[in-house]
């Protein structure tokens, strides 16, 4: 099965629509927005490293309304219990067993704040959910349902009483990216609406939730040249070589490459991937499965510099004919 024209277009109408709806309550920063529903429609998640104040929480928010999701909210923090997140088991001493009651992730957009600051044993909860879109009880398995998408925000500046994410957990992200500050005139908008107190709740639907596993599956059918597919293996191989790389990009890594490329793809009308969408997504979804040697770090290299540098030593394909 092959996308169509049309259907590429109406794919593109509809993210675009998506896009401007959420821009709503994120102003000036569209390319953030289109990576997030990138992750969205690439049955993925989202890793925000930025600092307190620049829209994480509208985002996610404005995200879930968009597609008449279910939004909730983990607040991490070091005395968080797993089941805190997934869940617990309480008897039920009037029918004399024990029933499920669900944590809150259980939605379709899962806002995981300050991530990094929960303990390992925490911040562990998420790894099967992530992976699998189910967690597991007391033996029981519960699905948390489609469309499931976590957002996890750290704090880059306030690193005291934190816990570094494991390369394993951190993999689980399709992509990691900041939203920044907005620039000058998307600050004045802002300010001169001040009276709006939560810009996100304003925001209306966009899609139905059932649409999102529709558009995905439309996603998964998009074209994708072995060329193309090669250079996205040598582009791995080459970070595993690199004389400053400690750990390079996994096979899981480039799995969540080749999703990633065909909706941004699909995003822009085209059933077909190019070079060119590999390159456009290199730093948000390879930035995070890098892990430098640190004494590579010492001499001033940094993840940004490796990306560049393996996009400058790898060919790309050249179109045939050309």
């Amino acid at each position: 099965m092959t996308v169509t024209p049309q259907q590429a277009q109406l794919f593109a109408q509809t993210f675009e629509q998506m896009v401007q709806n959420i821009s709503r309550a994120i102003s000036g920063k569209e390319n953030v927005i289109r990576l997030a529903l990138t992750c969205l429609l690439s049955d993925g998640h989202l890793l925000l490293e930025d600092y307190p104040g620049t829209g994480k929480t509208s985002l996610a928010k404005a995200l879930a309304n968009t597609v008449q999701g279910k939004g909730t909210r983990i607040q991490f923090t070091p005395d968080l219990l797993p089941s805190d997140v997934t869940g617990v088991q309480i008897y039920d001493q009037q029918r004399g067993v024990f029933r499920f009651h669900p944590g809150p992730i259980f939605g379709s957009i899962v806002l995981a704040d300050e991530i990094n600051r929960a303990s390992p044993k925490t911040q562990s909860a998420l790894l099967e959910v992530m992976e699998e879109g189910r967690i597991t009880v007391d033996g029981e398995t519960h699905p948390v349902g489609s469309p499931f998408m976590v957002i996890a925000t750290q704090n880059p500046i306030e690193q005291a009483g934190t816990y570094r994410l494991p390369e394993a957990q951190l993999d689980r992200f399709l992509m990691k990216t900041s939203i920044g500050y907005p620039d000058h005139n998307a600050t004045v908008a802002l300010l001169a609406d001040a009276a709006t107190r939560d810009r996100s709740a304003t925001v209306p639907a966009a899609i139905a939730a059932a649409a999102v596993s529709q558009l995905t599956a439309l996603a998964d059918q998009v074209h994708v040249d072995p060329a193309v597919l090669s250079y996205v293996s040598r582009i791995a191989e080459a970070s595993r070589a690199h004389p400053a790389v400690r750990l390079g990009v996994s096979v899981r890594g480039c799995l969540a490459y080749v999703r990633c490329v065909k909706t941004w793809a699909l995003a822009q009308g085209r059933a077909h991937v190019v070079p060119d969408d590999v390159q456009e997504l290199a730093h948000p979804v390879l930035g995070h499965r890098i892990l430098l040697h640190p004494e590579a770090q010492f001499d001033g290299a940094t993840v940004e510099k490796v990306v560049d540098s393996l996009f400058a030593d790898v060919e790309p394909p050249v179109r045939r004919g050309v």
